[in-house]
């Protein structure tokens, strides 16, 4: 693979994962509307339970054969996606977008930092911490955060780490179905909890455009561009350029939910933006006949 190829593979994945964060918290940020009518439940139902079928009927997966394939993996990673997206909503409950995002994105940076050998990947790796430092109210403000929506979004950041490892593999082994696949399974683990806490509320016409939007903000749309990205880069430079995501978080929590930063969380997410930036001019380039998906 030439280094122009490289180059292309690299910018292209890292296009999209930008495309893919912002869609996702603009769907948080829509999702978040629907809680008083129908809980952090039935908007996870919503938004797995419609997605997996927009991706249905494109995708059409049964049109090609997946027998014999790793179908362990795949499951793993539907089940990971559909918890993950089930503890994240209950975590944002009770505390704010950009702060719960902070917190769940302790699981890929702890992924990223076990994969660290180089200089340069400790320097980056300071900077999210330094920026995650800054972005939590750790200034006399801490008691504040209701421990639950804390403990909900650690407990995403588990489902996260689970959802890069393993979609890694289910993307080699299913390609363009995997997503679709998964969102499904995910789908079938959040449905009933969502049936459970909002019973028929979830047949409300008037809430159905609201529901598709968070459904294709932020399953359909940006599950598939993430699967794009994550089959071409390292699992490693991944979930270190994921270091954008609380930014991301941030500030669509001010424009679309009215939530409020201090001056250090804005230069919480300075921070956060520098290190990602620099992880990606610092991919390493694969070896001869080395993939990116490796």
């Amino acid at each position: 693979m030439s280094s122009r190829t490289n180059a292309a593979q690299v910018a292209l994945a890292v296009g999209v994962l930008l495309i893919a964060m912002v869609s996702y918290q603009c769907g948080a940020s829509l999702a978040k509307h629907l809680f008083p009518q129908v809980g952090a439940q039935g908007a996870t139902a919503y938004r797995l339970g419609l997605s997996a079928l927009i991706l249905l009927l494109w995708r059409r997966p049964w049109r090609r054969a997946h027998s014999g394939k790793d179908w362990r993996a795949l499951w793993g990673y539907g089940l990971a996606m559909g918890a993950m997206n089930l503890v994240f909503y209950l975590s944002l409950r009770t505390i704010p977008l950009g702060i719960a995002v902070a917190l769940e994105f302790t699981g890929p940076l702890a992924l990223a930092m076990a994969g660290s050998r180089r200089l340069i990947d400790f320097v980056w790796i300071a900077l999210v911490i330094g920026g995650l430092v800054l972005l939590l109210p750790l200034h006399g403000q801490v008691q504040s955060l209701d421990p639950v929506g804390v403990m909900y979004a650690l407990l995403a950041g588990v489902g996260w780490v689970l959802y890069i490892v393993l979609g890694k593999r289910t993307g080699a082994a299913y390609g363009a179905d995997a997503v679709t696949l998964g969102t499904t399974i995910g789908a079938m683990l959040a449905i009933p909890f969502g049936v459970a806490h909002a019973g028929s509320a979830l047949l409300s016409p008037t809430l159905l455009p609201y529901a598709l939007g968070v459904a294709f903000l932020s399953s359909a749309l940006p599950y598939s561009l993430e699967m794009i990205s994550m089959t071409r880069l390292p699992a490693r430079t991944f979930s270190t350029l994921l270091s954008l995501e609380p930014a991301v978080a941030a500030m669509a929590g001010v424009l679309l939910l009215g939530e409020h930063l201090t001056t250090l969380q804005w230069l919480a997410i300075g921070a956060i933006i520098v290190a990602s930036a620099g992880t990606a001019l610092s991919v390493q380039r694969p070896m001869s006949g080395e993939s990116l998906a490796n």
